[in-house]
């Protein structure tokens, strides 16, 4: 499949518009907020709680391999000392209000019903997901779904965001990529800069410069710190995989036509109205 054929493919249209739904969490400032509110304050810090909370107090290892990009000592500096000042059952209900209060500002008040079916197919798809060596996605999964649609909404589009992103990782991995050295890649296509990633992962400067040479000596990297014809082909390989691992023939015929079109909207409002930056470290694309 060709870059041009996967923005078009069934899933790419379907994590178009699931992804900045999600990706408030990421951007906007109520979640920063309503963290604060619970005495958890600093923004990495509120990352980290909110996105591992529902695997509990695990060990800053188990959430670095997870969460794949982050170096050990930054995720060290945040995790456990979290769980000393928020409940992971905390981190969960804050991250849900904050959730529907920014979706309710940007979601046209006559969509209601209409986001509520999409939400309940939604909740079938995920119903019907394989959860196999997905532990973040399954974490989320084990939430136990709110009543509010506007919060469904959001946690039915965040275990659908966590399984693609599981199954990501497991096609990096099997490339041999390390969190460090996919990132790398995606540097290498232009579409992020070094500065942003090195300062929001916290890898030194050390670190940085033995992976950029493995790539070198795979030749996935050139000198001038684009990718070569492997690391192309490489990274749609990386990609496709991705997709196929992410689809199902379920997933794509109950969430086409209409309901993807109601994603889409919100989706598309959320970005023009800046609750998620058109232009962002995690690639998040507007639909």
């Amino acid at each position: 499949m060709s870059p041009t054929d996967r923005v078009h493919s069934g899933e790419q249209r379907l994590w178009r518009a699931y992804e900045p739904i999600h990706a408030i969490c990421y951007f906007h400032p109520q979640f920063a907020s309503t963290m604060s509110e619970t005495g958890l304050t600093g923004w990495w810090n509120g990352y980290f709680a909110g996105r591992a909370a529902p695997l509990g107090p695990t060990p800053p290892q188990v959430v670095t391999s997870l969460f794949y990009g982050f170096s050990p000592a930054m995720v060290a500096r945040a995790v456990p000392k979290i769980w000393t000042r928020i409940t992971p059952e905390a981190a969960i209900e804050a991250r849900l209000d904050a959730a529907e209060r920014v979706l309710a500002e940007h979601a046209d008040a006559g969509s209601r019903d209409e986001l509520r079916r999409v939400t309940d197919d939604l909740e079938r798809v995920i119903d019907t997901l394989s959860f196999d060596g997905r532990a973040l996605a399954s974490a989320w999964y084990s939430v136990p779904r709110p009543t509010s649609v506007l919060q469904r909404l959001w946690l039915a589009a965040t275990v659908l965001r966590e399984h693609r992103g599981d199954g990501h990782v497991i096609a990096a991995t099997a490339t041999g990529f390390t969190g460090l050295e996919a990132a790398m890649t995606h540097i290498a296509t232009g579409q992020v800069s070094r500065r942003v990633i090195q300062e929001n992962r916290g890898w030194t400067d050390a670190q940085w410069e033995s992976a950029r040479r493995a790539l070198l000596d795979r030749g996935i990297l050139s000198d001038e710190q684009t990718l070569t014809p492997r690391g192309t082909a490489l990274r749609d390989r990386i990609e496709d995989l991705t997709d196929q691992l992410a689809a199902s023939s379920v997933l794509l015929s109950d969430t086409s036509g209409g309901a993807i079109d109601v994603l889409t909207s919100l989706a598309r409002a959320l970005v023009d109205r800046g609750a998620v930056p058109a232009s962002n470290p995690i690639g998040v694309p507007r639909p």
